[in-house]
């Protein structure tokens, strides 16, 4: 009787572990199963949708605020972790360069605001994290992109910048970035507009 009444749940067990994790966002319906490369809905030369995150110190941001100045938009996979921590650090360095050429930098990870407020202190960020637990800006900028570690597949973020002009149109984008001489190329850039 016991072993009729295993071969049931067997099945259910079996049947729920072969269906793939689903994708977080804040529409988990609109979201693709298998992001692509150009799966987001910016494009260069187009002006970007507007949007509003949560931001570090409280409140949201919108992206309205940078009118007038460059935006860079830069995405990174997790605080306090060793790459995203040095690409930080080489922005916060570059910091008054970037301000000299009106320039507004953001940091954007799936991380809550905590995490961020907790990592923007820790390594004195001189420019804002906003939090993008829901990914609607990572699918809105298509950086949500299946990654492998370790012989593992899993869906990440992908490190990727985004230079927006002052009238907040999309001018360049960096993806699959390095971190070393990244932030460098990025305010050439921006000097350039």
């Amino acid at each position: 009787m016991a072993a009729k009444k295993a071969a049931p749940v067997a099945k259910k067990v079996a049947k729920k572990a072969a269906k793939p994790a689903p994708l977080k966002t804040a529409a988990a319906t609109a979201a693709p199963a298998r992001p692509t490369a150009g799966s987001g809905k910016v494009a260069i030369g187009k002006k970007i949708p507007a949007f509003t995150s949560l931001v570090t110190g409280g409140g949201s941001w919108k992206s309205s605020a940078a009118s007038g100045k460059n935006l860079v938009i830069y995405f990174y996979p997790r605080d306090n972790t060793s790459g995203c921590t040095k690409q930080g650090e080489a922005f916060r360095d570059l910091a008054a360069a970037f301000k000299k050429a009106n320039t507004t930098i953001l940091g954007v990870s799936t991380d809550s605001i905590a995490s961020h407020d907790r990592f923007k202190s820790k390594y004195q960020f001189p420019f804002e994290l906003l939090s993008d637990e829901e990914q609607a800006l990572s699918q809105l900028f298509g950086v949500i992109k299946e990654k492998s570690m370790y012989g593992r597949k899993f869906i990440g973020v992908e490190r990727s910048t985004f230079l927006i002009d002052r009238n907040g149109v999309l001018r360049h984008e960096w993806r699959k970035v390095k971190v070393p001489g990244h932030a460098e190329a990025v305010l050439a850039a921006a000097q350039a507009l």
